[in-house]
């Protein structure tokens, strides 16, 4: 394993380009690559605007979804990296888990750490797993994982399923109407950097082939703990499906049910009913 430690964090927008240029030839098994930065601390007018974006409450502690947006650069650079089998533009976001530990600080000096997993085979392609851990004191706070699919991909002879369902229990019962402008991409890509041109407009979407931009699954999945917020416990598990793309605008609801003691959710088109996001918040045992 190779670890190589970063002393800023990566320019999204040079990734997303180096990725594109890179992107044909791809090839070979996941590289046994971790990337790291130490020392990291929450920029306190990021975090307010992150938490405005999102509709999370001001607090002491950061959102559950927060750490993820700081240790996604690291992924992209992962990623963007000519040895990295799969080419970054092109790749669907699936499946994103987070285990809160223990509630984050916004005052806390972080330890970031990212490295690529479980290259699968799927129906569609072939998934890979993006894996962060984020530490404070030496101890373990946070941790993410996120999948995503390459369609028409072949993982390597002998690969694992994928696995990138996540089942909920009957949820009919909407609870929250959201009416989503046709910016919120841009305002999101602007907190968190991440420039993907599927999110930024209509034009840029449409090049990739999406009829209209799309929402990032990530603030979707920030919007749903928002609106849960002082209702979870300081330790759980968020687990979400990222089903059909959210075109931006659109009109969604939020459904949930309380289970395990935790939640269900899903966020649907209101006309169609078409599911966006579905996912379990269940108490990190």
């Amino acid at each position: 394993m190779t670890r190589t430690v970063l002393d800023a964090p990566p320019n999204m927008a040079a990734l997303f380009a180096k990725a594109a240029l890179t992107a044909r030839g791809r090839g070979g098994d996941l590289p046994d690559t971790h990337l790291a930065r130490t020392g990291v601390t929450v920029d306190p007018a990021n975090l307010a605007e992150y938490a405005r974006v999102c509709r999370f409450p001001l607090a002491d502690a950061v959102p559950a979804t927060y750490p993820h947006m700081l240790t996604f650069p690291l992924q992209m650079a992962l990623m963007s990296d000519r040895a990295f089998p799969l080419a970054l533009p092109g790749l669907v976001h699936v499946r994103n888990r987070i285990d809160v530990v223990r509630p984050v600080a916004a005052s806390e000096t972080l330890d970031l750490e990212v490295w690529a997993e479980r290259f699968a085979a799927h129906p569609s392609g072939a998934t890979v797993d993006l894996c962060a851990s984020v530490r404070a004191g030496g101890d373990e706070v946070w941790r993410g994982r996120s999948t995503y699919l390459a369609r028409g991909a072949k993982a390597p002879d002998g690969a694992p399923e994928s696995d990138v369902t996540v089942s909920v229990g009957d949820l009919e019962r909407s609870v929250a109407t959201w009416r989503i402008p046709d910016d919120a991409g841009r305002r999101y890509a602007a907190v968190s950097g991440d420039v993907n041109p599927i999110h930024l407009s209509g034009l840029t979407a449409k090049a990739f082939g999406f009829k209209r931009a799309i929402a990032h699954g990530m603030w979707v999945k920030a919007r749903v703990l928002a609106a849960l917020a002082n209702r979870l416990p300081d330790a759980f598990t968020v687990d979400v499906g990222f089903r059909k793309p959210l075109f931006l605008p659109s009109t969604v609801t939020l459904a949930t049910a309380q289970a395990e003691g935790g939640w269900d959710v899903a966020v649907r088109n209101q006309k169609s009913g078409t599911e966006h996001l579905v996912g379990t918040i269940r108490p990190l045992s």
